[in-house]
């Protein structure tokens, strides 16, 4: 198996959803730092314009979202399952909550400005004024302090009440729901420790996190973005499974098309439609450093459209 490389950085709470699943798989990968704002060349020489962190490599195979890195870690190594059969449905329904609703309150409480001058405390002259810019570029949603604090609180006590019952949210064992709910919490707790007192009023939370973050984040090594593009070049994209192309769009596979996220990074990544199953896209792309690379895109989330000619 080619070691996976995950495209991502410290503080980033995606990314470290991303390293805790790998930790939780156990599994031994490469880590690229990426930068936290634009520009990002190397990024996309990969990705063709995706520029979210994180994203996972293997190969000449780059995984947008972690919603799909999710996917491809239980493919890599099913077990321990992030997906348990008795809560595939359940665990991906409070994952996509988690990932959305309670990561934007979370961030909008964890971002007031005595948490992030914090954060970029010892950082260039600039840095977060350049971190502000980007994130409002790339339509980051911002619901006012006041709001997003209340509402915290409320989700905070409604976590509290399912691992109160038992040791991870769903049961004696972590699941996808775990890891996604998870990472918000530590930005909290681990990036802007000014704002972590908001967790003291949920002790079984606490604890919660603690088993989390004892499951570690697996076996890494560094690894640069210029290695990471040469293994792309120096490899073939993975033949694509035969599973039936669903249409949705009208769109024949083949066509030139233009794949972005709904909301929040929303720039487009262009090549060609080569893969449209029920769970992902997939496009061929050419980069003259990556050389012929798929990119590949969860269906939820994420619009499909032809691609403008010029």
């Amino acid at each position: 198996m080619t070691t996976p490389i995950l495209h991502h950085y410290p503080a980033s709470p995606f990314a470290h959803k991303a390293r805790c699943m790998l930790g939780f798989k156990q599994l031994a990968w490469k880590s690229v730092i990426v930068p936290s704002v634009a520009p990002k060349p190397d990024v996309l020489a990969l990705t063709g314009g995706y520029r979210r962190t994180p994203f996972l490599q293997i190969g000449a195979d780059v995984y947008c979202d972690t919603a799909l890195i999710s996917d491809v870690l239980e493919h890599l190594r099913p077990e321990p399952a992030l997906y348990p059969p008795h809560l595939k449905g359940v665990s991906r329904v409070f994952a996509q909550w988690a990932d959305t609703t309670l990561f934007w309150t979370a961030m909008a409480y964890n971002l007031q400005p005595r948490a992030a001058e914090a954060l970029f405390a010892g950082q260039p002259p600039g840095a977060a004024q350049a971190f502000s810019d980007d994130r409002r570029a790339m339509g980051m949603p911002r619901l006012r302090p006041q709001d997003a604090t209340a509402a915290y609180r409320s989700y905070l006590r409604r976590i509290a009440s399912m691992v109160e019952e038992h040791d991870f949210l769903f049961g004696t064992e972590p699941c996808v729901a775990d890891f996604a709910a998870y990472h918000p919490l530590w930005f909290t707790r681990t990036c802007v420790p000014a704002m972590a007192g908001i967790l003291s009023a949920t002790p079984a939370v606490l604890e919660w996190m603690d088993r989390i973050a004892a499951l570690g984040q697996g076996r890494m090594e560094k690894f640069s973005a210029a290695d990471a593009i040469t293994v792309a070049a120096n490899a073939e994209p993975l033949p694509l499974p035969p599973e039936a192309f669903q249409d949705e769009h009208g769109i024949a596979l083949g066509s030139r098309v233009a794949i972005a996220a709904e909301s929040f990074g929303t720039e487009p990544t262009e090549g060609t439609l080569v893969a449209a199953t029920r769970t992902r896209y997939t496009l061929a792309r050419t980069d003259p450093r990556a050389g012929a690379v798929h990119v590949h895109f969860p269906r939820i989330g994420y619009v499909l459209r032809k691609a403008e000619t010029a």
